[in-house]
């Protein structure tokens, strides 16, 4: 670690006092008695933390600290400040001081300036290394894509997932910023809740580059016998913790004279929770009408044979405009919550069965979307070039 101190002040006593009780720390400490040394000082040696008056003939502490943060944004400046001077002080802050103590110096507050300096510090190094390897991962993520054959038609859309990766990397600097505002403050609470935004971001990004890896692989479902009632139960059970904390109810509507059928239930379970998380996020995203948010599992025996799976939800709904994007590589109306994949692999989930998924929507009404699994007798292997194409239909 580099331990290496700028002390700027233009008293030569207070430079030489505080300069050995720092050097008694441990530090290697370099000196200055004006901004314009201290200035040329830094740009030499760049020493990782600047202790500086803020009241100096020619330029001040604050140009000091404004300059030295342009050089080097990382850079911790510890403003020295006597009591009549605490207006200016606060006005450091908004320049990205680490922190100020008032003359005469005490050496605990100079201690904790110092740890705090050095924490910041640390923080940052942990924060960059971590946000460069997110963005070598999604590289690598990117580049192995682009290369699967399945995906040649991916370049289309790169620019749809450069904005979803976007969203993330403005997660990470959000997070990044309330764990500094907590440093700066002194507050731990901030700190967690900043450190808990970077993890929520980093799971984004895992989750991300999983999904399209799952969305790149061709593959054959391992179909078995399954009770189709069992899915829609087990995920009414699984979402409804979440429905009650958002106040949605969540209620089955259930055929019970559907018999089993050849399913990969695994699949369809990814499947119709990607579409039961749409619709309570719709319900969330409704307008405050009195209406009732209410999301409803259905199941039913399809037209042709087989299982109907119905997600009706009496959401926000959508336009005309929404409808026409619905089915579009990348394509959510979640903002920042969403990447688009989650229909994309639903969508890849159906026909890999040989179904059709299909949906009605009303702006203000809600939605439905309806999962069509045709009977099998047994699990045929498909012949790559026959696989069934999927019926994506805007009702």
């Amino acid at each position: 670690m580099n331990k290496s101190i700028l002390l700027v002040d233009d008293e030569e006593g207070i430079r030489k006092i505080l300069g050995i009780s720092l050097a008694d720390s441990g530090y290697e400490v370099l000196t200055a008695s004006s901004g314009e040394e201290a200035l040329s000082v830094f740009k030499a040696a760049r020493p990782p933390i600047i202790l500086t008056d803020i009241k100096m003939p020619g330029m001040d502490g604050i140009e000091l600290l404004r300059r030295i943060k342009e050089e080097q944004p990382d850079a911790e400046v510890i403003m020295l400040t006597g009591h009549g001077d605490l207006e200016l002080a606060i006005k450091s802050l908004q320049f990205e001081a680490a922190d100020f103590i008032t003359k005469p110096i005490n050496d605990d507050a100079l201690e904790i300036a110092l740890k705090r300096a050095h924490e910041r510090i640390w923080m940052k190094a942990r924060l960059r290394e971590y946000t460069e390897n997110l963005e070598h991962l999604v590289h690598e993520k990117t580049m192995k894509l682009l290369e699967a054959e399945r995906l040649a038609a991916i370049g289309q859309t790169v620019a749809t997932l450069a904005h979803a990766i976007k969203n993330i990397i403005g997660g990470l600097k959000g997070g990044i910023f309330v764990v500094e505002k907590g440093m700066e403050l002194g507050k731990e609470e901030y700190l967690s809740q900043g450190w808990a935004m970077v993890k929520g971001n980093v799971e984004k990004v895992k989750n991300l580059a999983l999904d399209l890896l799952s969305y790149a692989k061709e593959r054959e479902p391992n179909f078995e016998w399954v009770n189709p009632n069992k899915i829609a139960i087990d995920l009414q059970e699984l979402m409804l913790q979440r429905s009650r904390e958002c106040q949605i109810k969540m209620t089955l509507d259930l055929d019970e004279s559907l018999p089993e059928v050849l399913l990969e239930p695994d699949a369809i379970h990814c499947c119709l929770l990607n579409l039961i998380s749409n619709a309570v996020d719709a319900c969330m995203d409704m307008e405050q009408t009195g209406r009732r948010k209410e999301v409803v599992i259905h199941t039913a025996r399809a037209p042709e044979g087989g299982v109907e799976y119905q997600i009706i939800d009496s959401g926000c709904g959508m336009d005309e405009d929404v409808r026409d994007k619905v089915f579009r590589s990348f394509f959510s109306t979640k903002g920042t919550r969403g990447t688009g994949l989650g229909l994309m692999i639903a969508h890849k989930i159906v026909r890999e069965h040989g179904g059709a998924i299909s949906f009605e929507s009303e702006k203000g009404k809600g939605s439905k979307f309806i999962v069509r699994l045709p009977a099998r007798n047994s699990p045929v292997k498909r012949e790559a070039g026959n696989r069934p194409v999927p019926q994506y239909e805007a009702i």
